[in-house]
């Protein structure tokens, strides 16, 4: 049972940060606080101060940088090596030339389109990616990070490892519905019930699951949408056309032995559309997918439905 939690904005949606024992979640908040603020200095797409800005304007080059970056970049490039490229960290220049170059609420306050060149994507360009562990990144000429489809997954993974690490207790961690459970030594109890819904606020009664370790996490063509003159635009680019997704499945909700992993399955299945339940099954991904027309489709050992949920789940970051 919950039984102590905060939450708070961060990264451009919410966090949640729920202890199993109430007298650690004021140190637990501080810690993943921290973390937090770490992330977001170092690698957001959106800060002129970022490391990550500052590596994407040296494209081409080496750049030193923050441990913490080269990190969070070391993920996307496995997330990439996993799906053969279809959760592809090289897409900043298109979700640039499709409006996406500023935090969501700034885009989608524009009254007028944004004229820009179209952009030519190579699929292959993440295989150019190099990284330092000492800290330092080399971002392909003519590319530019995007670390969107993994970053807010590992994050939470990040703040759950340090507040178990730091104070030795249970902790759940979401953000804006990117969940991960942990524990000291990986010992997280008996797990703890969370609420999928397709959006922040959701209407619909969604789902409740246990979820007994590791992450789940959501990604979706219905949050993060804006306008762009005539033209209606989603965040979730498919690399090998450079193009918004084809929403066969609008939202797709994924378990894993982390929320990066996770995030990654979720990802790569809208990516895949038609193809999306052959290639969960083939890798024993537990999956809750939602099509077009809302029909829903569990597969892989989906969790068992929870009577009490209280992490709040609900679909992708409804900012950035």
């Amino acid at each position: 049972m919950l039984r102590s939690f905060v939450r708070w904005d961060a990264l451009g949606t919410y966090a949640f940060l729920a202890t199993e024992d109430p007298r650690h979640l004021q140190r637990a908040e501080r810690v993943a606080r921290a973390v937090l603020a770490a992330v977001d200095r170092t690698c957001s797409r959106f800060r002129a101060d970022s490391d990550l800005s500052r590596a994407n304007r040296h494209a081409g080059r080496w750049v030193g940088v923050d441990r913490l970056l080269v990190a969070a970049t070391s993920v996307a490039l496995e997330a990439a090596t996993d799906t053969d490229g279809l959760v592809d960290p090289c897409l900043g220049r298109v979700l640039v030339s499709l409006g996406y170059d500023a935090d969501l609420d700034a885009v989608r306050r524009r009254t007028s389109p944004v004229s820009r060149m179209p952009v030519r994507h190579r699929p292959d360009a993440w295989r150019e990616v190099l990284v330092d562990p000492d800290g330092a990144l080399r971002v392909p000429a003519g590319c530019a990070l995007d670390l969107g489809a993994t970053a807010k997954a590992w994050a939470g993974d990040l703040v759950a490892r340090a507040v178990a690490d730091e104070l030795g207790c249970r902790v759940v961690v979401s953000l804006g519905g990117d969940v991960r459970v942990d524990g000291p030594d990986g010992d997280t109890g008996p797990g703890w019930p969370v609420l999928v819904t397709e959006l922040p606020g959701d209407d619909e009664p969604g789902e409740a699951v246990h979820l007994g370790a590791g992450g789940l996490a959501t990604s979706s063509t219905m949050a993060r949408r804006w306008r762009d003159g005539d033209r209606v635009h989603h965040h979730l680019v498919d690399p090998r056309t450079g193009w918004p997704v084809e929403e066969v499945w609008r939202t797709v909700t994924t378990t894993g032995p982390t929320c990066a992993a996770a995030n990654t399955a979720s990802t790569a299945a809208l990516v895949l559309g038609g193809r999306a339940v052959q290639w969960l099954e083939r890798r024993g991904i537990a999956a809750r997918l939602v099509a077009a027309d809302g029909t829903v489709r569990r597969l892989g050992g989906w969790p068992a439905a929870d009577a009490t949920p209280a992490v709040p789940s609900p679909g992708p970051r409804r900012s950035r």
